[in-house]
């Protein structure tokens, strides 16, 4: 995803107070989706790695006022600090590529820890859209996904 030119991916960054670990481990986290994840009514894991870890995951969702599901593949051979995805097939979606990449951040300590977490995301639908429709569409997504997730990883590791 990285050598696509900016304007076909969206990608945004944010600080989250939590280690690297406590991010990977919340976005794996993938059955607990629905619980924080606006429009994603289900997850299926469908296969796992030899330590449990999801390889391949059926989502239900609700997008552009349509319910809609897709299988996503995980590629975790970057853990921790890379989490990506992409399609393996979906009703709606042609193409759906994604990644979190966490590094620890310029300020974090062993008694503050924080990450810089970047969020990139790519979406092509099945049914034609004019261009800054969907980037439009793609940047608000990736947005309240990551405030979302920022939110979520930081009430789990206040938690631990």
């Amino acid at each position: 995803m990285h050598d696509l030119p900016a304007n076909e991916h969206t990608v945004v960054l944010t600080t989250v107070a939590a280690p690297v670990e406590t991010c990977f481990a919340v976005g794996l986290d993938l059955e607990a989706y629905p619980e924080w994840v606006k429009g994603i009514a289900s997850v299926e894991v469908q296969e796992r790695d030899g330590l449990g870890r999801p390889l391949r995951a059926r989502f239900e969702a609700t997008g552009m006022g349509r319910q809609t599901s897709y299988v996503l593949a995980y590629d975790l051979s970057q853990a921790p600090e890379r989490l990506a995805w992409t399609l393996v097939e979906g009703d709606l979606t042609s193409r759906l590529e994604g990644a979190y990449l966490f590094e620890p951040a310029p300020s974090s300590t062993e008694a503050e820890p924080s990450t810089d977490v970047t969020y990139e995301l790519i979406v092509d639908l099945k049914l034609p859209l004019p261009g800054y429709v969907k980037r439009r569409a793609e940047d608000k997504i990736v947005e309240s996904a990551l405030q979302r997730f920022k939110d979520r990883v930081q009430a789990v590791d206040a938690r631990r």
